[in-house]
């Protein structure tokens, strides 16, 4: 009977302590939306004091908080602007706090050089915390004026070492002032601390190749090479790398990757339309390197060279021995100039005597005997499209005395200067330019 008489006491304590419970559960939400009633309370209250007086600071500072804190920037800037403004004169208004917070707001809306007046305010008011420097420091940053983020950066850094994210602003501030040496440590601690940025691994790439450490950044531009925002250029970067090496057909490949990344900035795009036509007429695809020439032309016609480029190679894709002439290796050029003089003389016999291959010219040492005359002769062939100064004729004619030629020609597919001309007045030297040079390979058959 005893143990009826208890188990019936247990059952009912738990009941009574289950409706407890139940009811304290409700009390708890309650609370959670009084803390919406204390912010609308405060709001009411404080708009109640500046009906009265617009420029009460016991109305503006609880408004302003409340705003700040619910981070809804438009509405707290003209409240702290307003308390900067009253704080000159009014000792009861935390004045630091309000250009602070002026200043974060401005931020928060993009209006960055209504910011660095806010801040610069509060860092002359209290220069020494770390909220105020950075905050400053990042405003500059955002309106690109480097040189002034990054002492700032550097003292907020002295101020709290412990915040690393200091090292990727500070690192990209000096990369895009061009001091990429500097940028270069700091870049690298951004890293340690976050591997996954892709913006500064660009920029760490690419300040190693502005100090000529190209070889340890190309392996970070091909790993970009298809990352959305990076790609490009890092595509860029890539194929200028490989086509410094003559590593032609790898920077093609680098620049039409390039090519296929949408949004890529103008800039950028025409970059790589330029190198990568001038990697195809490398490889003697004219056609290609015309197309893409003509689209820049048509973007920006006074775009580098791309007019000079245009009609030198619409006159090489007309002209397949010029193109020969200009573009071929070594061994068929050396056939080609020997074509030439032999079609220049076709009414004679020609005896190659020597044949020397220069890095600017080619030499061929001839004897040509007709049936008038007889003379040991010396060809140079210039391959430059450009013009040839005085120096290189002079020289030649220094050259054609130790050799004992009789005669000598100069050929360039481009012209003479004057000097040039005049130099060989009176000298057993003819200069053969573009025009007389184009009329005589028209008569090669290859």
């Amino acid at each position: 009977m005893s143990l009826v008489i208890a188990l019936v006491i247990t059952i009912g304590l738990a009941t009574v302590l289950f409706m407890v419970m139940g009811k304290k559960s409700p009390a708890k939400k309650k609370n959670g939306s009084g803390s919406n009633k204390n912010k609308a309370q405060i709001i009411k209250e404080a708009n109640k004091i500046l009906a009265k007086d617009p420029h009460n600071p016991d109305g503006l500072e609880p408004l302003g908080d409340v705003y700040f804190i619910s981070s809804i920037w438009d509405k707290a800037l003209p409240i702290y602007d307003t308390l900067t403004k009253l704080g000159i004169k009014d000792g009861r208004i935390n004045l630091y706090n309000a250009y602070y917070r002026a200043g974060i707001c401005c931020i928060r809306l993009e209006r960055y050089p209504e910011a660095i007046n806010y801040l610069v305010g509060a860092t002359k008011l209290n220069g020494t915390t770390y909220e105020a420097n950075f905050s400053l420091g990042y405003a500059f940053f955002k309106s690109t004026a480097y040189d002034k983020a990054i002492p700032l950066f550097k003292k907020a850094l002295i101020i709290n070492p412990a915040q690393t994210e200091l090292n990727r602003y500070l690192g990209q501030s000096f990369y895009n002032s061009n001091k990429f040496r500097d940028s270069l440590p700091y870049l690298r601690k951004a890293l340690d601390e976050d591997p996954s940025d892709k913006e500064t691994l660009f920029c760490m790439a690419n300040a190693m190749v502005q100090e000529g450490h190209g070889e340890k950044s190309i392996k970070v531009f091909m790993h970009l090479r298809a990352d959305p925002v990076y790609g490009a250029r890092s595509c860029l970067q890539a194929g200028l790398y490989h086509a410094k090496l003559n590593q032609i057909d790898e920077a093609i490949q680098d620049f039409e990757i390039g090519l296929k990344h949408e949004n890529t900035p103008p800039d950028i795009k025409i970059d790589i339309q330029y190198n990568l036509a001038r990697c195809y007429f490398e490889k003697n695809q004219i056609p290609k390197g015309l197309m893409l020439l003509k689209t820049i032309r048509t973007v920006n016609s006074n775009y580098k060279d791309v007019n000079n480029l245009i009609g030198r190679y619409q006159e090489l894709s007309q002209n397949k021995n010029l193109q020969l002439y200009i573009t071929s290796n070594n061994s068929e050029f050396v056939t080609l100039c020997r074509k030439f003089i032999t079609t220049r003389y076709k009414n004679s016999t020609v005896k190659i005597q020597n044949i020397d291959v220069d890095v600017l010219y080619t030499d061929i040492l001839t004897e040509i005997y007709s049936a008038k005359w007889e003379d040991v002769a010396l060809f140079r062939f210039f391959r430059t499209t450009g013009a040839t100064g005085e120096i290189y004729v002079r020289e030649f004619h220094s050259h054609m005395q130790d050799v004992k030629a009789a005669r000598g020609f100069c050929i360039s597919a481009g012209v003479f200067s004057q000097e040039a001309h005049k130099y060989i007045e009176g000298r057993p030297i003819d200069l053969i330019e573009k025009n007389d040079l184009t009329k005589v390979l028209k008569q090669i058959a290859l």
